[in-house]
């Protein structure tokens, strides 16, 4: 029982009643134990974004006073925001966990991955991430997915079976009953696992707000150099120039979440302290993916393709 849960029971004044968040802490915490224990070599995704910081923070607790005794892994596109790999080294700084960055700039040295300068960095990502897991000999891969951010996330299970080539099957998934999770898998097979499935975008910010926990800081309202192209602001950069007829402006935005910074986009907002962002986020009606993620927009089945080929 963690002291926030304890101070939960206290203030209700009910010895047994637990929080949402209680609720959610404790069954995340109890996937990530129950991978640790069953899988031979886990890795957990970690991108720098708040999802899988919440998610790093959950791993923390489930092994404290001990180390995480897993390492963490990212896919870099080579174009990721500098504040989000600032506050993703100050996590593995703090917490002293191995970290692994599987580059596609040096899968595309290495001929892991072709670039045909149309395919996106972020696509690319499948076939870093696959040679990464298939290297390392990774047998599960924690990442931060939530039910409610996709349609395609929607569909899928806590653990995700992935086959030998690391594709996902949404039609052959097994039966998670009364949270009773089937990890066996063949040689070459994978398990992707999602211990914030059941989370919510409103979730995550509230767990934030309890824990104080550090996240990027292009999450709160800041003056930024973007432009407007497919209906979303991107940022202005040596990455992501303007095309013709575009023009780049500074504007008070915040970015709902984080990736490639070619294709992520942020929003106007002046929401700079996590209460302001926390009032946003519950009256949003699209979720940030659907909001500002460009390699959603490509068609209604994008992520699910991806995702069948080995996207997180």
């Amino acid at each position: 029982m963690t002291v926030d849960a304890e101070a939960a029971r206290a203030a209700t004044g009910s010895p047994n009643r637990l929080t949402e968040l209680d609720l959610l802490e404790a069954e995340s915490i109890h996937i990530i134990r129950e991978v640790a224990a069953e899988f031979e070599k886990p890795v957990l995704l970690f991108s720098g974004g708040k999802d899988s910081i919440v998610m790093l923070r959950l791993a923390e607790k489930a092994f404290y006073p001990a180390k995480i005794p897993f390492p963490v892994m990212q896919v870099d596109t080579g174009y990721d925001f500098p504040e989000v790999l600032a506050t993703r080294d100050h996590w593995v700084d703090r917490l002293g966990v191995r970290l692994i960055v599987a580059s596609v700039e040096q899968a595309i040295a290495d001929g892991v991955v072709v670039d045909d300068g149309k395919t996106s960095r972020n696509r690319l990502q499948i076939g870093t991430l696959l040679n990464a897991i298939e290297e390392n000999g990774f047998t599960a891969a924690f990442g931060g997915g939530r039910r409610d951010e996709e349609k395609a996330r929607a569909k899928e299970r806590i653990y995700s079976h992935r086959d030998d080539f690391g594709q996902w099957d949404p039609k052959n998934q097994r039966p998670e009953l009364w949270s009773l999770y089937n990890g066996r898998i063949q040689p070459g097979e994978h398990m992707r696992i999602f211990p914030l499935s059941n989370w919510t975008e409103l979730d995550i910010w509230h767990y934030i707000a309890r824990e104080q926990i550090e996240i990027p800081s292009i999450y709160f309202s800041h003056r930024r150099r973007v432009f407007e192209r497919d209906g979303m602001l991107l940022s202005e950069s040596e990455f992501n120039p303007c095309s013709d007829g575009e023009t780049a402006a500074e504007r008070t935005v915040r970015f709902r979440t984080v990736g490639d910074l070619t294709l992520t986009g942020c929003v106007e907002s002046a929401a700079s302290t996590l209460d302001e962002v926390i009032e946003e986020v519950a009256i949003a009606r699209v979720t940030e993916r659907g909001a500002t993620r460009g390699d959603d927009r490509f068609s209604e089945a994008a992520m699910e393709d991806r995702k069948k080929e080995g996207y997180f």
